[in-house]
């Protein structure tokens, strides 16, 4: 584990995404149903799925820091006619970043849409994730 305890306390936030791919005809049947299957709401599922990510990273990858989170902001939405997209910003005010806790948060939301939907289809694919974003600490980074 990096020892972080010569680093100044920073505001950092951290925003990744991932994408859900799972094709034109279950995305059909999605909007149908309001995005709700046999196991609920596959939205709100993946929300408190990915939130309950962020809050475990350090307890999932073996050397991340616990880190106290101010906030995280999930958001699922359709990207195109196949296709859904996972973003998940968190925010802390620590010593080291964030990036690991969206990643993970993203991951597992998108992860959770694959499970919600895996009874129609299991040609489904998770793809693209990534860091989108980060600020805070002694570097910025923007992929847009």
């Amino acid at each position: 584990m990096v020892d972080v305890g010569d680093k100044s306390v920073t505001k950092r936030v951290a925003t990744a995404r991932a994408t859900v791919v799972l094709g034109g005809e279950i995305m059909t049947e999605l909007r149908k149903s309001g995005f709700t299957t046999g196991k609920g709401s596959i939205v709100q599922t993946a929300i408190v799925a990915g939130t309950m990510a962020v809050k475990q990273t350090w307890s999932v990858i073996p050397l991340c820091h616990p880190l106290p989170i101010n906030g995280v902001q999930l958001t699922v939405e359709e990207l195109d006619d196949t296709t859904l997209e996972v973003r998940c910003t968190v925010k802390t005010e620590g010593k080291t970043g964030v990036e690991m806790e969206a990643l993970h948060g993203a991951s597992v939301a998108a992860l959770t849409v694959y499970d919600m939907c895996k009874a129609m289809s299991h040609g489904i694919t998770v793809r693209e994730l990534g860091l989108v974003s980060k600020r805070g600490g002694k570097s910025d980074f923007d992929h847009g």
